[in-house]
Formats: structure tokens, C-alpha cells, sequence
């Protein structure tokens, strides 16, 4: 097969028993194209949950804080990619960062998809057509389940047992990496606030 590596992503979400194998043979996959992605899930995240159709639950608040939806699209994925990273060297996994990096990427499109579709159809649908968006939302989400478990099977050349522990072992790693994250941030705001405490006290005494 020789595709561009825009008929590769399509190939991965029409083919997602033997679509990430076929990557993983022709050695495809762009990470230019894995990083637009998570951009877009960025986006997708704000939009959903800024622009969604008040019959079917807006959001009140005035005030916008951009550091919640970067944890959910930047820091959760490279959560994932670094945690199924450490987990499947311990388990002789064969695939590369870059290649995890590219093959999730990929499973999240139906996921994002979903979000932008369903942000569209809330200002289209009423409250008693909630069953399309419902349906939509469940299609896109399993989508990408499917995909993301056909992609970690397939980069690593795992038995479909060893996928499920490895997928299990990943999701472990990364509640104990944003575990780490949270303290090492709250050691830092401490810090922070020991030296700024200590400045002003310098600059008071100084002063006086």
C-alpha cells in the first residue's frame, strides 16, 4: 500500500483491526499531523463545553480559565503516551514513543469529532431530541476505544490479554504521574511563596 499520510489516518479509522498494522509495517505516521490532533481536542474541549446549546446545559460562569482544558487535552495525552511508554518497556512492548504518540492521536479523531458535532447539533436539536446527540456521543467515544485498543495491541505486537493489562498498567501510571505533578506543583507554589515572603520582608526592613 502507498499512501499519503492523510489516506493513512483515514486507512487507521476505517480499518481499525488491520489499519494500525499496516502502519506499523510501512513504517507510516505523522507526527505533524498527531500534534494538530491534540489541537484540535484542545479546541474541541473548549467549544463543547463553552458553546454547547443552553436547552441542553450551558455554562453560567463569566469567568474562563484556560489551565483545565490543557490538563485535559496536553497533559492527559502525554500522560498516556509517557505512561504506556514506561509500562510496555517492563513488558517487552516493540513500540516507540513516537509511534504511541501517533498511533493514539489517531484513535482520538472519532472522539473529537463527536464533541464538534454534538456542540453543532446543540443549537440545532431541543431538549427532546437529546437521544441523537446521546447517540452520537456513545458512537464517537467507542469509536476511539476501539481504535486506541487496536493501536496499543498493534505498536507493541501484544496478545489481546496482555493489551487489556498493559492499557490497565498505563491508566495506574498515569494517575501516579499526575499524583507526582500535583505535589511537585504545590512544592513549587510554597516555594514560591516562602521567597517572595522573605523578599518582602527584606525590602520592609530596607525601606525602614
Amino acid at each position: 500500500m502507498d499512501l499519503t499520510q492523510k489516506q493513512w489516518v483515514k486507512h487507521a479509522l476505517t480499518h481499525p483491526i488491520e489499519g494500525f498494522e499496516d502502519m506499523r509495517w510501512k513504517k507510516s505516521g505523522s507526527m505533524k499531523i498527531a500534534m494538530l490532533i491534540i489541537v484540535l481536542l484542545f479546541f474541541a474541549l473548549i467549544a463543547n463545553s463553552r458553546l454547547y446549546g443552553f436547552q441542553f446545559g450551558m455554562t453560567y460562569d463569566k469567568t474562563f480559565n484556560v489551565i483545565p482544558y490543557i490538563v485535559r487535552s496536553f497533559v492527559l495525552f502525554g500522560a498516556w503516551v509517557t505512561g504506556n511508554w514506561a509500562v510496555c518497556t517492563l513488558l517487552d512492548g516493540e513500540g516507540t514513543a513516537r509511534n504511541i504518540c501517533i498511533y493514539s492521536a489517531y484513535s482520538l479523531i472519532p472522539y473529537i469529532a463527536q464533541l464538534f458535532i454534538n456542540t453543532a447539533l446543540s443549537h440545532i436539536l431541543i431538549r427532546d431530541e437529546i437521544i441523537f446527540i446521546q447517540s452520537i456521543s456513545v458512537i464517537g467515544t467507542g469509536w476511539t476505544v476501539m481504535l486506541l485498543f487496536s493501536a496499543i495491541r498493534s505498536v507493541h505486537q501484544y496478545s489481546f490479554g496482555k493489551t487489556c493489562f498493559a492499557i490497565l498498567l498505563t491508566i495506574a501510571a498515569m494517575f501516579v504521574m499526575l499524583f507526582l505533578l500535583v505535589l511537585f506543583m504545590s512544592l513549587v507554589q510554597q516555594v514560591w511563596i516562602f521567597i517572595s515572603t522573605i523578599y518582602t520582608e527584606i525590602s520592609y526592613r530596607v525601606r525602614a
